[in-house]
């Protein structure tokens, strides 16, 4: 579909823009970018079409994530959306209610005393560094001891530095601690493993360390070479906090199966698999349904795209229960026409 040569010229045509500033697409239409929560930096749209009095809205939600998170701000608030295409992930889910911190404690205790070594399938953006930030804090709080943590991502070493950049789009609490001189992505033992060697280097640390590396879904990346040395060691842990999709080998491992496969090679599954809910950066069924609560108006239509199946039907059926809105999930290849 596309070649390298158009990859290479894409940063070219990227522009930078702040939250909140207007981006005037013609004289009639402009766009502005909201914070939605999900990652540094993630954005929902809003495009408004103005005719002179008359002026029309629809807004694209993109991924949107969820309040009283780690290190970012919660979502900001929709207002006059006339249509809205609204992403589904987590449209037939709760979160517990429960303290991720806590439960992510146990864990990594749990793996000490098994003697081995906790490896966290995490994705290398967003995830990646809240979980450097909350094993920060909980050695502070000395829930847990002091440990080798390796970043082992050199994409999420790269989003680290974006983040240090990035100071303003942080959480209050966030702030606050970075003027107090905390380094908030900071355990006392950190390895960062840029190079395949350091990468490599990894495998002679057998116990009392936790290994953070993508990708998060175990589709790729480096996380592969970890779990081909770690999975067949029963002392050894594999955690899993973000959702891990029907086909992956995330989802394989987490339906308990006793072996996956791994560059071409059946890869036995010995060590200890759990997961830890609270740290998805998508938003519940209950928290999507908070956020439209919030819109001063019934959008004329909602269209829900980003889910599976039933994730997507079970939304409509909450929404149209909750507010009796018009919600359609469009098919691939549906054409509906908007009043704008």
């Amino acid at each position: 579909l596309y070649t390298i040569e158009d990859a290479e010229r894409v940063p070219e045509q990227c522009i930078p823009i702040y939250y909140n500033d207007a981006v005037q697409i013609t004289d009639t239409i402009r766009a502005k970018f909201r914070d939605a929560g999900h990652i540094l930096g993630s954005s929902f749209i809003d495009v408004k079409k103005t005719d002179g009095n008359r002026s029309r809205k629809i807004v694209f939600s993109g991924d949107l994530g969820r309040p009283g998170r780690p290190i970012l701000r919660d979502p900001v608030q929709a207002f006059n959306a006339d249509y809205l295409v609204l992403e589904s992930t987590y449209g037939n889910r709760l979160h517990p209610e429960n303290n991720p911190m806590q439960e992510l404690a146990d864990v990594i205790n749990r793996s000490i005393e098994r003697g081995g070594v906790l490896i966290i399938p995490a994705f290398a953006v967003g995830r990646t560094q809240t979980l450097l930030y909350v094993i920060r804090e909980l050695e502070e709080r000395k829930m847990i001891p002091e440990l080798n943590v390796f970043i082992d991502s050199p994409m999420g070493i790269d989003a680290l530095k974006l983040f240090k950049e990035h100071m303003p789009d942080f959480d209050l609490e966030s702030r606050v601690e970075m003027v107090r001189g905390k380094r908030i992505f900071h355990p006392k033992k950190l390895h960062v493993c840029k190079s395949r060697n350091e990468s490599k280097n990894i495998n002679r640390y057998t116990n009392r360390s936790i290994i953070i590396s993508s990708s998060g879904m175990v589709t790729g990346g480096r996380i592969l070479h970890h779990l081909v040395q770690r999975l067949p060691k029963e002392q050894n842990t594999v955690l899993f906090i973000g959702y891990q999709a029907e086909g992956t080998r995330g989802r394989t491992l987490l339906d308990g199966k006793p072996e996956v496969k791994i560059h071409g090679q059946y890869v036995p599954v010995k060590a200890q698999i759990e997961q830890v809910s609270g740290y998805s950066g998508h938003a519940d069924y209950n928290e999507i349904l908070a956020w439209l609560m919030g819109f001063n108006k019934a959008p004329e239509r909602i269209f829900l795209v980003h889910g599976e199946p039933d994730a997507a039907t079970a939304l409509a059926e909450k929404i149209r229960e909750r507010f009796g809105w018009d919600v359609v999930i469009p098919k691939m290849g549906d054409h509906f026409e908007i009043d704008l």
